[in-house]
């Protein structure tokens, strides 16, 4: 494992963090023995980074990262968590969610804690609020370590919030799909101008850019001298910038956390020949020429007043025209949102727009335009057949 050093401290960090936003689910809730043993791997192998927040796993993640550090794994890693600042109301609300966060987690200390989920005006309201001076507080009674944020606004707002407040590092959206959206690379050097440490979240996009690509972009990864899996390709790409402390992966499967350690073992900044840059730069846009919905599966759009599971149909979505594999999105999309595990159904076609998630969006997506093509694709003629024949399967 190799690592990186916070400017402003010195602490040396991961370069792959362990994301707790998708642990592998058993029966729709975290599947607890199977996430703990995937976790302590990765710490068994050098990770020390485990970054969690509030709403993870329906507020499940939390208090599953306190468990799964018991016995002698929490001293050997930093941990981050994230106040939901979408949540808070008051400056006491500030001490009582950290003091909460700190139980779940079975700690006394937080190590790496951020401000959720920023733009500019989420800032302004809790910087109104008192958020700076409830930061140093709880940095001077030792509940915190260091002060972030995590950032999804647009590029004009970041400096800005940068700019707020002392802050030790942040968290920002990237990968080679986004190097101009939200803080982009201009953001990303410019916190590192200042001297904080920057994590990144969704270095391969929720997953997409780690798994079978499609044909345009594998064609493009065939013509590279080295071989190399396309999640390889995305997290080689975001440590080969300078200013990137720890890239964070939602790893839920072994055989992706082996790959990602494996790649985290040899992967210094400048690595990528120019050649190299200019074939992820080609694969980026291809995919951003053939994908449906721009959505990383971050969740904040959720809980939908009238129940939609909105990541779930746009991932199937995707899967279909992004990927050229309806059957599969077929099933995805009944498996997901028919309420077959959960019995509350969670189709697009529910939608009400009422256009609370569009206010959530970090991608700023159109989304009640969006469901209603999703359920024109997938609710059509024979959906009812084929959710039958699929829950029977499934419940027999």
């Amino acid at each position: 494992m190799l690592y990186r050093k916070v400017p402003k401290t010195g602490d040396e960090l991961s370069i792959l963090g362990f994301g707790c936003m998708r642990l592998p689910l058993k029966d729709g809730r975290i599947d607890e023995e199977r996430a703990t043993r995937q976790l302590r791997h990765a710490i068994d192998r050098g990770v020390n980074y485990v970054d969690t927040a509030w709403p993870y796993h329906g507020g499940e993640s939390e208090p599953f990262v306190g468990r799964a550090l018991a016995g002698g794994y929490r001293e050997r890693v930093r941990v981050a968590t994230k106040l939901p600042a979408w949540l808070v109301q008051s400056r006491a609300d500030m001490d009582r969610y950290l003091d909460a966060q700190l139980e779940k987690l079975a700690t006394s200390r937080i190590d790496y804690y951020l401000i959720h989920s920023l733009n500019g005006p989420a800032w302004e309201r809790v910087a109104a609020l008192g958020v700076g001076e409830f930061l140093d507080r709880a940095r001077a009674d030792g509940r915190i370590g260091n002060a972030g944020f995590s950032f999804h606004g647009a590029p004009d707002e970041f400096p800005r919030i940068v700019d707020g407040y002392p802050w030790e590092f942040c968290q920002i959206q990237y990968n080679y799909l986004d190097a101009e959206r939200q803080a982009g690379t201009a953001g990303l050097r410019y916190a590192a101008s200042k001297r904080l440490a920057v994590m990144v979240m969704e270095p391969l996009r929720g997953g997409m850019l780690g798994g079978e690509p499609p044909a345009p972009v594998a064609a493009l990864w065939r013509e590279a001298e080295r071989p190399r899996t396309p999640a390889e390709w995305a997290l080689r790409w975001v440590w080969d910038h300078p200013e990137v402390t720890v890239a964070l992966s939602g790893m839920n499967d072994e055989t992706q956390i082996e790959e990602n350690l494996a790649t985290a073992a040899g992967v210094r900044d400048g690595s990528l020949t120019a050649a190299e840059t200019e074939l992820v730069a080609r694969a980026g846009a291809k995919y951003r020429e053939i994908m449906k919905v721009d959505c990383t599966g971050c969740s904040y759009c959720l809980p939908c007043p009238s129940g939609v599971d909105i990541p779930s149909s746009f991932d199937a979505f995707n899967v279909w025209h992004t990927f050229g594999k309806p059957q599969q999105a077929n099933f995805s999309y009944i498996v997901r949102t028919a309420g077959i595990f959960t019995g509350q159904p969670a189709y697009a076609s529910l939608c009400s727009r009422c256009m609370d998630c569009e206010e959530k969006c970090p991608q700023g997506l159109p989304i009640p335009d969006l469901l209603e093509q999703v359920a024109a694709l997938f609710e059509g003629d024979g959906f009812r057949e084929r959710e039958a024949t699929i829950r029977r399967a499934l419940q027999n």
